[in-house]
């Protein structure tokens, strides 16, 4: 009998898989066809973490963000994307849980600079975690100032891990190195003999994983191509996110992947 990857021999029975979402749609579009597969056979959870944005004032980054998305409110845009998840994870059979933190584009320092208040809101950047889009979250430097916020959701995830009793935890690999999909995958790293990292679409369409952390892991690419055709579907139901992230209307039917332990001796 051939080795089988940790995914593979999870298939053959149907305990409870968890997949950690960094934001209000990630799951879905990375991980979206084994998914809705899956979800015909054992319990799928989508936890995802980054759920709310703070009022104004918001960087130049959080408002462009909000004009891409045609919702000018944040509260209004994240009561959507919220609104939005649950109805396509319940269309699949799946249960999702929102923890309710604050998206990186959004977050302040805590506490606030002295005095920030008449700047703020001049120079909204003064105040933000991650002053800009490009040279801040897209960068991969997680800011100091979130550990505090890894430490409460390491203790969180852990006790999702027990709830749920699930026997695979899928987290981002980190593809295109969001800050938010780096702190997840830290996330889904503290549970070595549960996790499963999942290539981050659509930020794998432009730029592959780390090929140097994949290494030093161990692990190894798995695929899984059955139903992507209707995944486009369950994507455009995302409908605040969806021009954004794919201005030409095409969502590319690419398949998923999905990153194992090394098969060692008949283990991965």
């Amino acid at each position: 009998m051939p080795l089988q990857s940790r995914i593979e021999r999870s298939m053959g029975g149907d305990a409870p898989w968890l997949f950690l979402s960094p934001h209000l749609d990630d799951a879905v579009l990375s991980c979206g066809a084994l998914i809705e597969a899956q979800a015909q056979g054992r319990q799928i959870i989508v936890a995802t973490l980054f759920t709310e944005a703070m009022p104004s004032p918001h960087t130049r980054a959080a408002r462009s963000f909000m004009r891409q998305c045609t919702v000018p409110d944040a509260g209004d845009l994240f009561r959507a994307r919220q609104s939005e998840d649950r109805a396509v994870l319940q269309d699949m059979g799946v249960e999702s849980i929102h923890l309710g933190e604050v998206d990186a584009l959004f977050r302040r320092r805590k506490p606030p600079m002295l005095g920030s208040g008449a700047w703020e809101r001049l120079l909204p950047e003064l105040t933000h975690r991650y002053p800009t889009y490009r040279f801040d979250i897209a960068l991969g430097r997680i800011a100091k100032g979130d550990r505090a916020l890894i430490r409460q959701l390491r203790s969180g995830v852990a006790g999702l891990m027990a709830q749920t009793k699930a026997e695979l935890l899928f987290c981002p690999a980190g593809v295109g190195k969001h800050v938010d999909h780096l702190i997840t995958r830290e996330l889904g790293q503290g549970h070595p003999a549960n996790v499963v990292m999942y290539s981050d679409f659509p930020y794998d369409l432009a730029v592959g994983p780390d090929e140097t952390h994949m290494s030093k892991l161990g692990f190894v690419p798995w695929t899984w191509d059955t139903g992507l055709d209707a995944k486009p579907g369950r994507i455009r139901q995302y409908s605040t996110q969806v021009d954004a992230l794919f201005p030409s209307g095409v969502i590319p039917l690419k398949p998923e992947t999905y990153f194992v332990p090394g098969l060692i001796n008949g283990s991965a």
